[in-house]
């Protein structure tokens, strides 16, 4: 039986998006913390969520309570998530800085310098693909585009857009993203089918920015860059984890390919001491602590706001205000950018709209791997051009510990891939017919 809207049931999610934007803008605005918006323990504030969801709805037992929390933690797409989650924070922890950097001067080093920008956005394209983060990328490649910028005459802005732009590919494409996981399993769809859902979308976004940049910089006086040593060997983790995901192999088996292959490499080249093999791999599991925390709290607050009628009353407004599958497919790419910017943390935006999401799909007839692919891609495009966001911070922090300032408004205008995704996006969206696909 159909549950009651009940909109007062939204009440946890508004209290989660007050908290964390209005603290997040007093700290970074007000106070002047550094990269304030990731001062804010997003954990305690899910806690504090969760807290108001379960002091709702009195003619439901406590225990009764628990155990609705326990059916949303439980279910198998959570748990799925939660361990794909430890698998890939192993592998990028085995693995380490030194392999990507290898990945990165490779391709710069075999390009010549007036193609300096449209390298370092394929690099990062690369990159962000085989290892799944957008800020892992831009706290790797800025350090190479700032140099770069400097030594040939290009703008840093440019530059630093270039990167960002190929790093949100990566993050929105990647078979070990946070977003992929997170949007894959809360709509049900294999991998695979998301990426060729995914691809085409963001395939001429790519295409166009590519274009873009070559026409901004083919013709500018540029002078070679220098190129540090590197080892070819170490790119081979990368190559098969993105080979793997690519062809469709479980994900579960091309991570443990990736780390088994990763650590002999590791070994064998002498970037890592045996001994710190698996605190490496503890270190990088232990990386998406967080991120894992949230998925079960997001998972326990969603399932009583559901229990209690929320889904609903949001549905209704929705349905109203968005009509036909175009429509509901708009809806939900709004829906997670609103997340997005409210949150600053494109996995945390998906996890919380997954639930919602879902249930949109069945309404508008969206096929889960088409769900999933709008709920990465749109947080991907807000996520890359807010100018409070992790990777804007991370890339303006790396280009100030190298001697150069540069302002989040400076940069904005130049993420030509995010506002192109965007308009990508939206083209599909519009000619996207009544039949399933």
């Amino acid at each position: 039986m159909q549950k009651k809207a009940n909109p007062i049931a939204l009440l946890p999610v508004l209290v989660f998006l007050v908290l964390y934007l209005g603290l997040g803008i007093i700290f970074e605005y007000v106070m002047k913390i550094p990269m304030g918006f990731y001062s804010i323990p997003i954990v305690v504030v899910f806690l504090i969520a969760l807290l108001v969801a379960c002091l709702q709805n009195q003619t439901l037992s406590f225990d009764d309570k628990l155990a609705v929390m326990g059916q949303g933690i439980g279910d198998k797409n959570v748990v799925t998530m939660l361990l794909i989650f430890l698998a890939a924070g192993m592998f990028v922890g085995v693995v380490g800085r030194s392999s990507a950097e290898s990945v990165a001067y490779f391709m710069l080093s075999i390009i010549p310098a007036r193609f300096s920008v449209a390298v370092l956005f394929v690099v990062s394209c690369f990159v962000s693909t085989a290892m799944g983060t957008s800020v892992g990328t831009i706290t790797l490649i800025t350090p190479i585009a700032v140099p770069i910028a400097a030594a040939s005459g290009y703008s840093l802005p440019l530059c630093i857009g270039a990167v960002m732009g190929g790093a949100m590919f990566g993050d929105n494409l990647s078979f070990i993203s946070d977003t992929t996981i997170a949007a894959c399993n809360g709509q049900g769809c294999a991998m695979k089918d998301k990426f060729r859902e995914n691809f085409h979308i963001a395939l001429p976004a790519a295409l166009a920015t590519l274009a873009l940049i070559l026409a901004l910089t083919l013709n500018a006086d540029v002078v070679p860059a220098e190129i540090p040593e590197y080892h070819l060997i170490q790119i081979i983790p990368y190559i098969l984890v993105l080979a793997g995901g690519i062809i469709g192999i479980n994900v579960f088996l091309v991570l443990i390919v990736g780390i088994v292959s990763g650590s002999v490499i590791m070994l064998a080249t002498g970037a890592t001491a045996p001994t710190a093999l698996f605190t490496s791999m503890g270190s990088g599991a232990a990386g998406m602590f967080e991120t894992s925390m949230v998925a079960i709290l997001v998972s326990a607050i969603c399932a009583l706001i559901r229990e209690y009628g929320g889904f609903e009353a949001l549905l209704g407004w929705i349905k109203r205000v968005f009509h036909g599958k175009r429509g509901g497919q708009l809806g939900m790419g709004l829906l997670v950018g609103a997340m997005d910017i409210a949150t600053a943390n494109n996995t945390v935006a998906i996890v919380i709209a997954n639930p919602i999401a879902k249930e949109m799909a069945e309404e508008y007839g969206i096929t889960p791997r088409k769900a999933a692919s709008l709920l990465d891609t749109f947080s991907c495009v807000f996520q890359g051009i807010i100018p409070y966001g992790a990777q804007m911070l991370v890339a303006i922090s790396a280009a100030h510990e190298l001697g150069y300032e540069v302002s989040a408004f400076e940069i904005m205008p130049k993420l030509f891939y995010p506002l192109l995704l965007a308009v990508s996006s939206l083209f599909f969206i519009a000619i996207d017919g009544k039949k399933k696909v």
